[in-house]
């Protein structure tokens, strides 16, 4: 079973970065696994933001932070990092990472995702 660990959040003025952090519990690799990020506002859905394929690592992002995000993964320190930058408001959410061993490819519907990390809460406020 796999079990993940976000990190990396916290709160930051509009225009500013963090980056967040997912990692599997134990040491366990990533390397060979679809890794999304979905977000998810109070009073909200639950929203993906991007995802990184095994394949060639090829990273997908959502329109809304296209240009500002970037998915990446480590195979030294078996992570994939959400790089976020000139964040805005509307980016304030818990944000957590996914997986599911049955994937190859991205999807964005939340419910193909049967593993995940227990949220990391990012807010952007001035």
């Amino acid at each position: 079973q796999v079990q993940l660990v976000e990190s990396g959040g916290g709160l930051v003025q509009p225009g500013g970065s963090l980056r967040l952090s997912c990692a599997a519990a134990s040491g366990f690799s990533l390397d060979y696994y679809v890794i999304a990020w979905f977000r998810q506002a109070p009073g909200k859905e639950r929203e993906w933001v991007s995802c990184i394929v095994t394949s060639d690592d090829s990273p997908y992002y959502a329109d809304s932070v296209k240009g500002r995000f970037a998915i990446s993964r480590d195979k030294v320190t078996k992570t994939v990092s959400l790089q976020m930058s000139s964040l805005k408001p509307e980016d304030t959410a818990v944000y957590y990472c996914a997986t599911d061993p049955t994937m190859r490819y991205c999807d964005a519907s939340w419910r193909e995702y049967g593993y995940w990390g227990q949220g990391t809460q990012v807010g952007v406020t001035s």
